[in-house]
């Protein structure tokens, strides 16, 4: 009886000796247990430390990607002129003079040691970064307001680095000229004519037999320029018909624009039910519609919509031959509202007496070109300094435009601002806070492209864009993304 109990109370340990049957089995069973134990212990600790490195490296991504944009790629600064970067953000790095494919700096305005050439003081910290004169580079820190002046244009760059350790970006500093420009705010009336015509489309049609046919499919594509047909010049889209009339189903030698580059393709016209000579395409010379001239400079050149005339069917920026401003009159206005965007509607008569501008360029940043004297007093203010980005700040601000008939001031608030913007026509968020101008058109509205934005009396960008569920918000472009033409 109390051997049963003492065997009910005895510890494993000491059980596994009861027998030497159980001896092999038990024992090879625990360690095994133990060494299960163990690897679990070095796998979990293994885990943890993966998880750590992991949330080290998210963290430092993190920490990485939110200042990315915090400094633009491309810096610019006005000639002459002291200006302050205040970007406030943990990057510092050299900034090197760009000299003919060689990077080179020097710190004075004229340096003996770099042979007397001018270059920009850089401050930092309200005293000046200096060096001598056989140093390669400036130190610039961005932790503290960094004031720069540069007196002759020139191009610079900018290696910087994370905490002064992780490669950052390297950034490009360009020298412009100081400019004033007329702020404008007037509505044009617009007409381009394309380089060639334009391909929006490739058909079907039913040719003599009855049967379904599409002669340019394979050849031409959406989106193509036809310069010209044979070697002579296609002038326009009346013109064209009229050589596919008279192939009388001839091969016809094509020379095309496709993606910026000029080939030649062969397409053989085909008889329709009609007995019309056909090619199977769409096809567009000219654009017309109405915006907003942003500023006028003094040498008469101006620019315009802060964004390119895209063809409505290919959404590809046109090929400009020609151009031409006209006057014109607004006569209505759509209200926009959230998800329908409103517009202006102007009058605008095509003939020579309204002509007040030539366009010479069409670019993703607008359109450019001369406007003649018909316009001189139009705007309702001087000239004013242009703001680079980097000085815009979010708050108050007004825009430019003629809802009424007359060029006007609306208030409103730049409320986002994209120094790192992927769309250079975005880069700047505005919502409509003036009541009156609320009341007549609801916020943007198509025809409002282009009115100028002006915060702290200077030009700062150009309203590009509406927001179609919120037609109280638009986006703008910054100024000096439309002063390179």
């Amino acid at each position: 009886m109390s051997n049963e109990i003492g065997c009910n109370v005895m510890p494993y340990g000491i059980g596994r000796a009861v027998s030497s049957k159980s001896e092999g089995g038990e024992y090879d069973k625990l360690d095994r247990v133990i060494y299960m134990t163990r690897q679990q212990k070095k796998a979990y600790r293994r885990f943890l430390y993966i998880l750590l490195v992991s949330a080290v490296v998210a963290l430092a991504a993190l920490v990485y990607f939110s200042y990315w944009d915090k400094i633009p790629s491309t810096i610019r600064i006005r000639a002459g002129v002291e200006q302050e970067l205040n970007f406030k953000v943990p990057v510092s790095g050299e900034v090197y003079r760009i000299d003919e494919g060689v990077a080179q700096a020097s710190s004075a305005a004229v340096d003996a040691g770099s042979g007397g050439r001018t270059v920009p003081r850089v401050y930092g910290g309200g005293a000046v970064q200096s060096v001598s004169g056989g140093a390669q580079s400036i130190h610039i820190d961005f932790t503290h307001t960094v004031r720069v002046k540069a007196n002759e244009m020139n191009t610079y760059q900018m290696n910087l680095k994370l905490f002064g350790v992780i490669p950052y970006k390297n950034v490009d500093v360009e020298v412009i000229p100081d400019r004033m420009l007329i702020p404008s705010g007037i509505p044009i009336g617009i007409y381009v004519k394309t380089d060639g015509v334009l391909v929006v489309g490739i058909g079907e049609f039913e040719d003599s037999a009855g049967n379904e046919v599409s002669p340019s499919k394979y050849a031409l594509q959406k989106g193509d320029y036809i310069l010209e047909a044979g070697g002579e010049k296609i002038e326009n889209k009346k013109q064209f018909i009229r050589m596919i009339e008279e192939s009388e189903g001839a091969d016809m030698v094509l020379t095309i624009k496709r993606n910026e580059e000029i080939t030649s393709v062969m397409v053989t016209p085909v008889q329709n039910q009609n007995q019309d000579w056909k090619l199977g395409i769409w096809i567009r010379d000219n654009a017309q519609g109405i915006g907003t001239m942003t500023y006028e400079d003094t040498d008469h050149t101006f620019g315009a919509l802060g964004h390119g005339i895209n063809d409505v069917d290919t959404s590809t920026l046109m090929d400009l031959e020609e151009g031409t401003l006209y006057k014109t009159e607004i006569v209505g206005i759509t209200r926009g509202s959230n998800g329908s965007p409103g517009e202006l509607t102007g009058y605008i008569e095509y003939d020579s007496d309204n002509v007040i501008g030539q366009i010479t360029a069409n670019t993703a940043e607008g359109i450019f070109g001369i406007c003649g004297g018909q316009i001189d007093g139009a705007a309702c203010t001087e000239p004013v300094p242009i703001a680079l980005k980097q000085e815009l700040e979010l708050g108050p601000a007004q825009i430019i435009c003629s809802v009424t008939g007359e060029p006007d001031f609306y208030d409103v608030e730049i409320v986002e601002i994209d120094l790192e913007q992927d769309s250079i026509n975005r880069g700047i968020v505005i919502k409509v806070v003036d009541e009156k101008l609320l009341t007549l058109t609801g916020g943007i509205i198509q025809g409002m492209s282009g009115s100028p934005i002006i915060q702290n009396g200077k030009l700062a960008g150009a309203v590009t864009h509406v927001l179609v569920q919120d037609s109280t918000r638009g986006y703008g472009i910054f100024i000096e993304e439309m002063l390179g033409h």
